[in-house]
């Protein structure tokens, strides 16, 4: 069966693999069984905590059988979404395309390019020609989106783009490793120095007034300075759910990129 693997389901693996649907590709997303994405309305990683999440009209199921896997990719129903052990599923499927859309920009990503006929690496420290046979540009700049085909990727760069005169200051990173726990949603609004989530004795807090865009899962562990909390200062609930400019721009890079030189 042809197929596309794609690792990650934040709100870019999920853009990417939503476009790849559209395109009318058969794909599944692979992530671990506790993801920490933040921005989940915008995203198909729920379906990991509550069965089933739907992303701009299209549905995504999780799935820990291999048969059902099979089953939806053959109907082309919905988008299955596995924590399986990724070798066991690679094993199985052998997917013609790999594209790692897990956006690791703090870490070196291992050499995915025997993992697949053919791989795609989003974001820094991929190298196309060697750890991947492909790679595009995420940094919100002009060549964001763009196939590289030989050389790396360039370097994580600067602050996250301004809304509404904010940066990276609408963002809480923790403050420690541990398990994140909150009872709030995505969407409550919130006022500057609320308190939002704690992770042991930490507690974390709105460190901006808006409504909350992005959340990791209540009892997710997370590492010591990953992104946990996110408030758009904006407060309108329609910019919080679906897929935003970004993830979009690079979903196409990876759709461009699979019609160039895969084998599908």
């Amino acid at each position: 069966m042809k197929a596309i693997l794609v690792r990650g389901s934040g709100d870019v693996g999920s853009a990417v693999a939503h476009t790849l649907f559209g395109a009318g590709y058969a794909v599944f997303i692979h992530d671990s069984p506790q993801p920490t994405a933040t921005r989940r309305k915008m995203a198909f990683c729920d379906a990991i905590f509550d069965g089933v999440a739907v992303l701009e009209g299209v549905n995504g199921k999780h799935m820990i059988n291999l048969s059902e896997i099979t089953a939806h990719l053959a109907l082309h129903d919905l988008i299955p979404i596995t924590s399986i052990d990724l070798a066991i599923l690679i094993s199985s499927f052998r997917p013609d395309v790999l594209v790692d859309a897990r956006m690791k920009k703090h870490e070196q990503p291992e050499i995915q390019i025997a993992l697949a006929p053919f791989t795609v690496g989003l974001g820094p420290n991929f190298i196309a020609g060697e750890t991947v046979h492909a790679a595009v540009e995420t940094g919100w700049n002009e060549a964001m989106g763009k196939v590289l085909w030989q050389g790396a990727t360039r370097p994580l760069e600067g602050e996250p783009q301004k809304i509404a005169g904010h940066a990276r200051d609408r963002y809480v990173y923790a403050p420690v490793a541990g398990v994140f726990q909150t009872t709030c949603r995505i969407g409550d609004r919130v006022t500057a120095g609320q308190k939002v989530a704690k992770i042991g004795d930490s507690s974390l807090h709105a460190p901006i007034s808006g409504i909350i865009r992005g959340l990791t899962h209540d009892g997710v562990p997370v590492a010591l300075k990953a992104k946990v909390i996110e408030v758009d200062p904006r407060g309108e609930p329609s910019k919080i759910t679906g897929i935003a400019e970004r993830p979009r721009r690079i979903a196409l890079g990876v759709l461009e990129a699979i019609r160039q030189k895969s084998p599908l």
